[in-house]
């Protein structure tokens, strides 16, 4: 099953760090090593505010789909409609977007009843290589 394709009504992307080990000795010295050359746990956030209660349901769908935080899935997956409007699509964010990148979710899609029978649904994905 693919990620539901709606736009979402905000979206926050933290771009994640380099992994890196720092280690201190007794006298104060530091040696930082540098595990690899790719970003490590980007963090995508997704809010779809006032949806469907029948759409909403296609998220916790698609999360027990991917057995919860368990499997990845690729972000072509989440469709053009994550970043339709996101006027920096063409750079950092649409390359740690691409089909190599895979996300999982860090959580369950939280659902907040707004009114009866539309709902808001945050996502929290996080980005793994």
């Amino acid at each position: 099953m693919d990620f539901p394709a709606r736009k979402p009504t905000a979206r926050t992307f933290d771009p994640g760090t380099y992994p890196v080990r720092t280690y201190k000795a007794q006298n104060g010295s530091e040696v930082r090593i540098l595990y690899g050359t790719s970003r490590t746990e980007m963090k995508l956030s997704l809010t779809y505010a006032n949806i469907p209660d029948a759409d909403a349901e296609l998220f916790v769908t698609h999360y027990d789909d991917r057995q919860g935080t368990f499997k990845t899935f690729s972000a072509s997956k989440l469709g053009n409609d994550v970043l339709d409007g996101w006027d920096g699509a063409g750079s950092t964010i649409r390359k740690n977007l691409d089909d190599t990148a895979k996300y999982r979710y860090e959580n369950a899609p939280v659902i907040t009843q707004v009114a009866n029978g539309l709902s808001t649904v945050t996502v929290n994905l996080i980005g793994v290589v």
